[in-house]
């Protein structure tokens, strides 16, 4: 994942140097795009703010709805591919859907964990486009501490989402990458999936909600 970042944030490099001299219609198109993603964050951002404002003991619409909105603009089978690296490809059709959906309830619950800090103030520092991927970087202001905070987007179907959530220069992606795949390697895919199926028994109130 470090790698293909690299590689990503060469080619927004080389894309800026190229924008110089590039021409005027292509630059407005781009700076197009760049907007829409940042109404597409900031939309999302507000209506969460909009739900956790004012209350801390929510109906369970609420917190299906902010389940929705925390979790919607994640890409979860490409993280799940992610998450597995090689050993993806060694699972059948059956076992990678399965594998996909115990990790989307695992990490839409484990969202649910501390909402407050969907409070926190966020400014967007860096937008970049290229083709059908993006970068954005933004700070979140938390209890007075701020917070880099990236995506890493792509555009499928007409619609953005992220591959990966970098956290204070730490990949969500990368982290489960370490854990799962270790986990693969030393015990197998049944021994993970005991692991993440006792995580959201765990969970399972939360995650009965959906």
């Amino acid at each position: 994942m470090i790698r293909r970042l690299r590689h990503f944030l060469i080619g927004v490099y080389s894309l800026f140097l190229i924008g110089l001299v590039a021409l005027p219609e292509g630059a407005q198109a781009q700076q197009a795009t760049q907007a829409e993603i940042q109404q597409m964050l900031e939309e999302r951002n507000q209506q969460i703010k909009s739900i956790l404002s004012g209350s801390t003991d929510y109906t369970p619409e609420q917190r299906q709805r902010l389940k929705e909105l925390i979790n919607g603009v994640l890409d979860f089978q490409i993280m799940a591919q992610t998450a597995l690296g090689p050993h993806w490809d060694t699972l059948s059709t059956d076992r990678r859907a399965e594998f996909v959906d115990v990790f989307r309830d695992v990490v839409r619950a484990q969202s649910m964990s501390d909402l407050d800090v969907y409070n926190s103030k966020v400014t967007y520092d860096q937008i970049s486009v290229q083709g059908d991927s993006a970068y954005v970087r933004t700070i979140t202001e938390y209890k007075d501490s701020k917070t880099p905070v990236e995506y890493i987007l792509e555009r499928k179907d007409g619609e953005w989402k992220a591959e990966d959530i970098v956290v204070d220069e730490v990949s969500t992606a990368e982290g489960y990458a370490r854990s799962f795949q270790s986990v693969m390697r030393k015990r197998g895919f049944k021994a993970l999936m005991g692991a993440l199926e006792k995580k959201r028994k765990e969970v399972s109130g939360d995650t009965a909600e959906g």
